[in-house]
């Protein structure tokens, strides 16, 4: 397991060097002017006010100094400062990342446990009217995408019924409380969870349906043992295997989905960060957002193959 371990972290330094080179690229071909961005009408622009800003940030370098100057800073633990407010990146990004977590964790919860319950019921009831149901409903929540979903809800739950608050983290002039919190969260962790717990409960299913034909599954039910006995612990723990790399392969893509829910939402995460970073023009922001998403999906991934050679003794990564 060790020698398998320090292989993957080997392997992830050339893939982390391949991030930095394709961000920093992407962030100095976007359209637009940092520096331009930056002036505004109180601060009249002017070549030299443009070029001595340009100086400040090290912009009248050539390119490859620039980018060794940013790897340089990384290795060092300092993520650089960002062009619009001079803050410290790190700072910000230590901010926001938190309500990103508790968004992302919470939709991939629910996504989870929505999902594998509804798969499971699925595939007990294989072809009768629950597992059809359960089945169309599972393509129609693949098919919707997450902004879709995420303006329908605030449509119908916070315009017309008018039951929870459209934006942001709390109630703007109260206090911060948990019950506040949770009222704000309901809606954007929805519209992440509902798309991912449709692959989950597809997954589910097929895992459930597989281990009912398995002979340990009949010898169970040979011997007497209570139906739930038999699904819960003989079968679901081996159902759930598959489900463990689809948890992993669900991070990235929740991400991306933050960043749009973040929006629509005004959640203040890394998302609306990033967004507002590309308004901006603030590359030094753009560039770490996508250098740290990268390492967390890394990791994630090095903790899902970590999970299924637990769950799964039969996989051995000696």
């Amino acid at each position: 397991m060790l020698s398998y371990l320090l292989r993957k972290l080997l392997l992830s330094i050339p893939v982390l060097f391949g991030v930095t080179v394709i961000v920093f690229a992407i962030a100095h071909a976007m359209p637009g002017d940092a520096v331009l961005a930056m002036i505004t009408a109180e601060a009249p622009s002017s070549e030299a006010l443009i070029a001595m800003r340009r100086g400040e940030l090290g912009l009248d370098q050539p390119l490859y100094i620039q980018y060794l100057n940013w790897i340089g800073q990384i290795l060092h633990g300092n993520l650089g400062r960002s062009f619009v407010n001079g803050r410290s990146v790190g700072e910000i990004i230590g901010e926001r990342l938190p309500m990103t977590l508790e968004l992302m964790g919470v939709a991939l919860l629910v996504a989870f446990i929505i999902g594998t319950t509804l798969g499971v019921i699925s595939a007990l009831r294989q072809y009768r009217l629950t597992d059809y149901s359960l089945t169309l409903g599972g393509f129609v929540g693949v098919s919707i995408p997450d902004f879709f979903m995420g303006l329908l809800l605030v449509y119908v739950f916070a315009l017309e019924l008018r039951w929870l608050p459209s934006s942001g983290i709390s109630t703007a002039g109260d206090n911060f409380s948990l019950l506040d919190n949770l009222r704000h969260l309901i809606l954007p962790a929805a519209a992440l969870a509902l798309f991912r717990a449709a692959i989950f409960m597809r997954y589910a299913r097929a895992g459930m349906l597989d281990v009912l034909n398995q002979d340990y599954m009949r010898t169970a039910k040979a011997k007497g043992l209570r139906p739930s006995t038999i699904t819960l612990r003989h079968g679901l723990r081996n159902a759930l295997i598959p489900l463990v790399t689809v948890f992993g392969l669900a991070l990235p893509t929740l991400f991306g989905g933050s960043v749009v829910i973040e929006t629509i939402f005004q959640w203040p995460g890394i998302g609306l960060m990033f967004i507002d970073a590309v308004v901006n023009r603030d590359s030094p922001v753009i560039m770490d957002y996508v250098l740290i998403t990268a390492i967390i999906v890394m990791l994630a991934n090095l903790a899902t193959d970590l999970a299924y050679s637990v769950l799964d003794p039969r996989v051995n990564y000696d």
